[in-house]
């Protein structure tokens, strides 16, 4: 299973991909995004796109093995972090 620090920066930066166009309230913030909480609000629920493991399992599987998937995705979460500092 991904393992999420839940810091909320993935869901405060879709503006950063096309990917989430639908998701996104019109300032990069995703409309589930709960600014009291910092959590998502539909967690449970999510939209697939917003589930690593999900991901992974449906359009991964065969090209990458979940620990290359998991490292690309620990690897974007670095990004974010630094370029939010």
């Amino acid at each position: 299973m991904f393992l999420c620090d839940k810091c909320g920066l993935c869901c405060r930066n879709l503006k950063l991909s096309s990917l989430y166009t639908r998701l996104d309230r019109g300032d990069g913030v995703c409309i589930y995004y709960d600014e009291n909480t910092k959590l998502c609000s539909i967690y449970e629920t999510r939209p697939i796109l917003c589930n690593i493991d999900k991901m992974f399992y449906t359009y991964f599987s065969n090209k990458l093995t979940k620990e290359e998937y998991y490292k690309l995705n620990y690897e974007a979460c670095k990004k974010l972090k630094k370029i939010n500092k």
